[in-house]
């Protein structure tokens, strides 16, 4: 596991842990700020299948780049849980974002 480190104001943490457990710790240190959640497909999926995912932005390029873990089929996907608004830009790029119902 990686040590912590901090960028400006901003302190990242690496945890083995459950999303339950490691959304608790995060809360702790952030002692009422934000927490926001990094990391792949793997660590999105446990945090959304245990039902703590608030919002999400999710930038989606048109660019495959090898095999490797799909985080949907199509975004509609979470619609069920989240509303959804796409947001194109000029670079191709596809800006999903998600918030609760």
């Amino acid at each position: 596991m990686r040590p912590s480190f901090t960028l400006s104001d901003t302190t990242f943490h690496f945890l083995d842990t459950t999303p339950h457990e490691a959304l608790k710790r995060a809360k702790t240190a952030a002692d009422g700020r934000d927490v926001r959640i990094g990391g792949g497909v793997t660590t999105l999926r446990a945090f959304l299948d245990a039902d703590l995912v608030d919002e999400m932005h999710i930038a989606v390029a048109p660019y495959e780049l090898g095999g490797g873990l799909r985080l949907w089929e199509s975004p509609e996907e979470l619609t069920d849980r989240f509303h959804l608004e796409r947001v194109p830009s000029s670079s191709g790029v596809v800006h999903h974002f998600f918030w609760r119902r």
